[in-house]
């Protein structure tokens, strides 16, 4: 039974805390590094390094893909080989170094997941370049500020984003001199970049200036810096990490060791679908992966209501996914259980809970049940095309309930991820088959020796016998349960400590809500909430209970309010919740929370603060009603 397994062990002892300093806790390792960290495949010291050698070894395998649009329809993926691939990004360093850019020079990105997005990277790769990603979610603000705080000097941008990059201008032109567009360039921002004392080039122009040139490649060593990640930073301006070569290629060292020891190795056969931002160390580190192997990564086509159709022709093998990307899965699927009828929902329910009980044995997922996955399972695996055995699930919390569900219904293994932008991603992640791992984001990776400090003011103790600390719990198991991290830790009036993003993990698995943001404050005794209901359904609920109205209407409506503060109480209660974490008043937006209004991280973290601004009014006359309510009742 897994219950007996261990998957990390200890390298050091905990120290007692001294000189005002917290305690910290023994220091563990994964058990797949037992013999030692791995090392680094022979001569690979760079990025570049990842990419020349595979070029070396898979020349004509497929390296990049995108759909054709035929007729204005988005036809099957065409691909580049690596070679292929290799050639152009030859080309493009010559016309970088032609036009004057020198080794170090900071080199900005800006667009959506895209070949040329990899190819300029490459390119920067090549020549020992800086390579800055400019949030393709941001505004102009942080594009601006992340020009100005790196000192970009040349910017590869996408086509549709032209005219967003020129919003920073003129501030951002002290730095900025060249712009070239992924793809063409229309007279109007030729004549705009010129007023601006930039030089724009069209793509295919741009590949001509390194023509007949062949410029020397610079000697990379692994202290070099390759990229400068700006994290969104839920609080404050983006903050650059500057991530080494050496960060890289150890980080590839240690998921080789990791998909190995559990049986999951990469090959040239894997397929990826690039949609998650490059931009961020999550979907970057998955690719240089991937392009390490040899292996075919597709793009999608930038839009979120067509990413189930890219899915589905590029037929992936792995999936990486957000938290909001899963949940959408699960929302869905849930609504085509609850649309298909009687019969329909009780043989999904049956096959269910026979597979799942299975799994709980310590079953694979593909030993449970082969015959519930072949006649009720198999639509959802070919939902995401077909051919995934891997999800993984990072940057957010994945809520328990979802993760459970999928790991059942999408017969393949759905392991969930922690990392941090300056860990360069993997930290932590789950392993296929290891059921009592849900809700956990699983053991250390291979390459990094992990420890817990206390939060004597939470009562966290590295070296109790349930060790807690800073964001995390350590499991019997080795693996690691994020609690919360250390920002999202407030006070209320009468000096009880909060860990809202706990709370807010337990609420969110109510099926009434889709996402909820859970404040409070020194001044106040109780918490609040901002909830985004489950459209379907809270109007189900209404034409039930006799509320009338669209759902903006209906979100307006005291019942109702009511009836989802009711479903957040219940499941405070089972999962016995203290009587201050538990909501005490609750207010309903229609509109889910976005990056539009400045309420989401490009990642879908919560911005904490902006979302107080936003919704400030609401709040006071939520904690106004509620104080007089209950000075009534006094």
């Amino acid at each position: 039974m897994s219950q007996q397994k261990k998957f990390i062990y200890q390298v050091e002892e905990g120290k007692e805390g001294s000189d005002g300093r917290p305690s910290v806790g023994p220091v563990f390792r994964s058990i797949f590094a037992k013999d030692g960290f791995p090392e680094p495949i022979e001569g690979m010291d760079s990025c570049w390094d990842v990419f020349r050698m595979a070029v070396e070894k898979y020349p004509n395998n497929p390296m990049l893909g995108r759909r054709e649009i035929v007729d204005g329809k988005a036809g099957k993926y065409v691909w580049q080989t690596y070679q292929e691939v290799y050639d152009i990004v030859i080309k493009l360093g010559n016309s970088l170094r032609s036009c004057g850019v020198k080794e170090k020079a900071k080199c900005g990105i800006y667009g959506a997941n895209s070949p040329e997005w990899i190819i300029s990277m490459e390119a920067c790769n090549a020549h020992g370049l800086y390579c800055v990603p400019l949030y393709d979610t941001l505004g102009a603000g942080a594009v601006e500020f992340i020009i100005s705080h790196s000192e970009v000097s040349i910017v590869f941008v996408e086509e549709k984003k032209i005219d967003e990059l020129f919003k920073t201008c003129p501030n951002a032109t002290e730095y900025m001199k060249t712009v070239v567009s992924f793809g063409s360039v229309t007279s109007e921002q030729k004549e705009q970049a010129e007023n601006f004392g930039l030089v724009i080039y069209a793509w295919h122009e741009f590949l001509k200036l390194g023509e007949g040139k062949q410029h020397e490649l610079p000697i990379k060593t692994k202290s070099d810096i390759c990229t400068i990640m700006y994290t969104s930073g839920t609080t404050g301006d983006p903050k650059g990490v500057m991530i080494s070569n050496e960060s890289i290629v150890t980080l590839i060292a240690g998921v080789i060791r990791l998909l190995k020891s559990a049986n999951e190795g990469l090959t040239v056969k894997d397929v990826y679908l690039s949609y998650l931002p490059l931009a961020h160390i999550f979907d970057r580190v998955i690719e240089e992966c991937f392009i390490q192997h040899g292996a075919a990564i597709g793009f999608w086509r930038g839009d979120i209501k067509m990413l189930i159709e890219d899915l589905g022709e590029l037929k992936p093998t792995i999936f990486c996914a957000v938290p909001r990307v899963l949940d959408r899965v699960y929302s869905g699927l849930q609504q085509k259980l609850s649309a298909g009828g009687i019969l329909k929902k009780f043989m999904f329910d049956s096959a269910f809970s026979y597979k799942f009980g299975h799994m709980k044995k310590g079953q694979s997922h593909v030993e449970a049940s082969p015959i519930c996955d072949k006649l009720v399972f198999s639509k959802v695996k070919q939902g995401l095309g077909g051919n995934v055995r891997i999800i993984l699930s990072g940057a957010a919390p994945l809520a328990t309930h979802v993760e459970s569900f999928l790991r059942v219904v999408a017969c393949c293994h759905v392991l969930q991820g922690y990392g941090l932008t300056e860990s360069c991603a993997g930290t932590f992640v789950s392993l296929p088959d290891e059921l009592d791992m849900v809700g956990t984001v699983g053991p250390p990776v291979p390459n990094v020796d992990i420890r817990l400090e206390s939060v004597p003011e939470m009562e966290y103790d590295a070296l109790a016998r349930t060790p807690r600390g800073d964001v995390g719990e350590w499991q019997p198991n080795g693996s690691m349960k994020i609690i919360d991290r250390k920002k999202n830790i407030f006070k209320l009036s009468q000096g009880e400590y909060v860990a809202v993003e706990n709370l807010e993990n337990i609420y969110g698995e109510v099926q009434a809500v889709d996402s909820v943001w859970v404040y409070g404050n020194s001044f106040e005794s109780f918490l609040v909430a901002i909830a985004n209901p489950n459209q379907h359904i809270l109007e189900r609920w209404a034409a039930e209970n006799g509320v009338s109205g669209d759902f903006s209407a209906i979100c307006q409506n005291a019942k109702a309010k009511e009836f989802i503060l009711g479903e957040l109480v219940k499941i405070a209660k089972e999962k016995k919740m203290k009587g201050f974490e538990i909501v005490k008043a609750i207010h309903l937006d229609p509109v889910a929370f976005d990056m539009e209004r400045d309420l989401l991280t490009p990642t879908y973290k919560k911005k904490r603060p902006q979302l107080l601004k936003h919704y400030q009014t609401v709040i006071d006359e939520m904690y106004k009603t509620t104080n007089e309510k209950l000075a009534s009742r006094g």
